[in-house]
């Protein structure tokens, strides 16, 4: 945890939100973490570097992203993911076989069939597509092997809300 993090906790959230991960350039001063467009950073020799080797890892950029994520989350880190999809896989590696899950029915047509067709079918993780959006339907569907919700709101591509504290309530 970087000494702005430590220091932020007491800053309400739009100034941890345009501030933290935003120290000034040690080289240029800027105030603000320039995009870096390098794909590979020098090393003095494999695995010797200051800090960066390889931009699919991590850049300046992506580190400053993080560590404003993660102050804005009261967290230790913060993660930053290329893509939907990558961040779902990575959710989902997280479970066990046998674990239970249950997924919004409406949920984004690619995370769907990543569920039924991959993750189901390579592991024993068992999946539920439930309407959250209606009142008793989380309780119904609820096991004792149930490790993750998963949500999406509005829903896609019928726009259906979820109350998401009313589920975290309900959840428990």
């Amino acid at each position: 945890m970087s000494e702005q993090q430590k220091s932020s906790r007491s800053h309400g959230f739009g100034t941890k939100a345009i501030h933290v991960g935003q120290e000034p350039d040690s080289q240029t001063g800027a105030v603000t973490v320039p995009i870096s467009l390098a794909s590979t950073f020098a090393q003095e020799s494999p695995g010797v570097h200051k800090g960066y080797e390889y931009s699919r890892t991590s850049n300046p950029t992506r580190r400053s992203l993080k560590t404003c994520f993660a102050a804005l989350e009261h967290a230790k880190f913060g993660f930053a993911f290329a893509s939907g999809s990558s961040a779902t896989t990575t959710l989902i590696h997280l479970l066990k076989d046998g674990d239970h899950i249950i997924s919004c029915d409406d949920v984004y047509g690619g995370t769907n069939r990543y569920f039924q067709q991959v993750a189901s079918k390579s592991s024993s993780m068992k999946f539920s597509f439930v309407d959250l959006a209606q009142e008793g339907k989380l309780e119904k569907a609820l096991t004792s092997k149930t490790k993750m919700i998963w949500i999406e709101t509005p829903t896609n591509p019928t726009l259906k809300i979820i109350d998401i504290q009313k589920l975290f309530r309900d959840s428990r």
